[in-house]
């Protein structure tokens, strides 16, 4: 009777098969941090996008699952011309717009993007290469109710949860963007560049020391939106647009951007493209001062425009906004009429009339 032996060389070799045999390649282990969001049910938010290969941005409209390639240009800033075919470069980041959903103290996507699964495909390749690290596979098996994260079909469905808020942050609105740490990088580079505070990134995704950030980390950036005067009641109302971007509205009639140099202000004026849904785009014009949609006049301090605050069925709503251009950007002036400029002045008086006597008590 012969016994079967094996030389220690020979085990060695067979080890790292045996440890890959007894550990399975994908796990349902502690979730990631997600975003808090806890303010508003539903709103829009970005993430940024890495395209591992050369591509368009009319791929990515349709991989995205977005509405209007408008739309897609729009938060990139790209010509509103800009075709389908529009090439864009390997590991190039591109803004991907989507609805926000806030549920249990965090927000996902609402029910897009959704991916049909290809031969050869795996939660943790479709996470990590797919989607660029934007959403990590037992993500992706949680809301799908996938019990077994080894096991996916072809041609199975699987919705894409990209992480978001809706939350207000330092009293103000803003756009949340989901930013991929690339390797180097740091809280304060970071910062300075999406035009943040370091403490502000650190308290929104729970960090207590910079050195916490990690290398695809999905990081919450907040980007400040530009100041509208929307009216509630129209249906664009929680619209925000952040620095560089700009959206169509009203139906197509209307086209607004957001750029800094307008101290963070709403720009709007007429798109100059046919009407979606109505017949016709209508007339734009705050007949009271006699001026058309985004049109201004300026006098002494005071500079006056015909703003959009909205539309209402086929109507598009103007009204006239005052600005006073001799005060440095961000300074309140609601508070400086003559009484307060009296007052100040008044107190000055006294307090000058107070050291004369003082100074004359001590001769």
């Amino acid at each position: 009777m012969s016994t079967f032996s094996l030389h220690p060389a020979q085990l060695l070799l067979l080890l790292p098969l045996a440890l890959l045999l007894l550990s399975p390649p994908l796990t349902t282990a502690q979730q990631p941090p997600a975003f808090t969001c806890r303010t508003r049910s539903t709103c829009r938010a970005l993430v940024g996008y890495i395209s591992p290969n050369t591509t368009t941005i009319g791929h990515i409209q349709t991989m995205f699952q977005i509405r209007t390639l408008r739309t897609l240009l729009g938060v990139n800033n790209l010509p509103p011309n800009t075709p389908p075919n529009h090439t864009v470069l390997g590991n190039s980041t591109v803004r991907i717009p989507f609805p926000c959903i806030c549920n249990n103290g965090t927000g996902i996507s609402n029910r897009v993007p959704y991916y049909t699964v290809v031969q050869d495909d795996g939660l943790s390749h479709i996470a990590a290469s797919v989607f660029s690290g934007l959403v990590e596979y037992n993500q992706i098996a949680t809301v799908n109710n996938i019990t077994n994260v080894n096991l996916i079909f072809v041609g199975q469905r699987l919705w894409i949860p990209l992480p978001c808020s809706c939350d207000d942050v330092d009293g103000q609105q803003v756009v949340h963007y989901g930013h991929v740490v690339a390797s180097g990088s740091n809280v304060s580079q970071i910062a300075a560049d999406f035009g943040t505070r370091s403490e502000t990134l650190m308290r929104l995704n729970n960090m207590t020391d910079p050195e916490q950030l990690i290398a695809g980390q999905v990081l919450d950036v907040p980007l400040r939106a530009c100041n509208s005067s929307l009216r509630s009641s129209s249906p664009d109302s929680s619209m925000l647009l952040s620095n560089g971007s700009y959206v169509y509205t009203a139906n197509n009639c209307v086209m607004c951007n957001c750029d800094a140099s307008n101290n963070y202000t709403l720009q709007c004026r007429p798109s100059g493209l046919s009407a979606m849904n109505w017949p016709t785009c209508p007339a734009m014009r705050c007949d009271a001062a006699n001026m058309s949609l985004g049109n201004s006049t300026t006098s002494s301090c005071n500079r006056s425009t015909c703003a959009y605050v909205g539309y209402n069925r086929e109507t598009v709503l103007t009204d006239v906004i005052d600005e006073n251009t001799c005060l440095a950007p961000g300074t309140d002036d609601s508070n400086q009429g003559p009484e307060v400029l009296w007052r100040g002045w008044s107190l000055a008086i006294v307090l000058l009339c107070l050291q004369v006597i003082m100074f004359q008590r001590f001769l």
